[in-house]
């Protein structure tokens, strides 16, 4: 990535619905560029071009972080098993006292354990889990320092 691309990124970060031709302004390249470009970063996986819903006005009300500990050689399969859950917006592979996180939202709390105890409680080679439910999100942010 090159200084045209990391303005280019930075733009978009601040307003995903800037056009290119506003782009194009700001980075003082043509519209044609900016297309390129953008496809590239796309293509590329540099960059995902996508809406980041609010959950709670989207009738999620409750939002939870997952920790979970895995019996060894299970790892890998909770977390795919994980991944491919409805209502599971993020799972990561971690360090530290859980293996796997998972962030997930529901309509409510009577939902989220009806989750954790046929969903989640469901998945073979978890050894432990804990449940953080999210009282006020006080930052979400993607901003970097480009």
């Amino acid at each position: 990535m090159d200084e045209k691309d990391r303005a280019i990124v930075k733009i978009l970060m601040e307003d995903g619905r800037a056009s290119n031709a506003r782009i194009a302004r700001d980075v003082s390249v043509s519209e044609g560029t900016v297309r390129r470009r953008l496809r590239r970063l796309v293509d590329e996986d540099v960059i995902n071009i996508v809406a980041v819903p609010n959950l709670d006005k989207m009738g999620y009300s409750t939002v939870a972080l997952i920790g979970l500990q895995t019996a060894p050689g299970h790892l890998d399969t909770v977390a795919d098993a994980i991944t491919a859950m409805e209502r599971v917006h993020y799972v990561a592979i971690t360090t530290g006292a859980f293996d796997v996180f998972a962030w997930l939202g529901m309509e409510s709390t009577e939902d989220l354990g009806v989750f954790l105890r046929t969903k989640i409680g469901s998945i073979p080679g978890i050894t432990r889990t804990e449940t953080f439910v999210n009282l006020t999100i006080k930052k979400l942010t993607y901003d970097l320092d480009l």
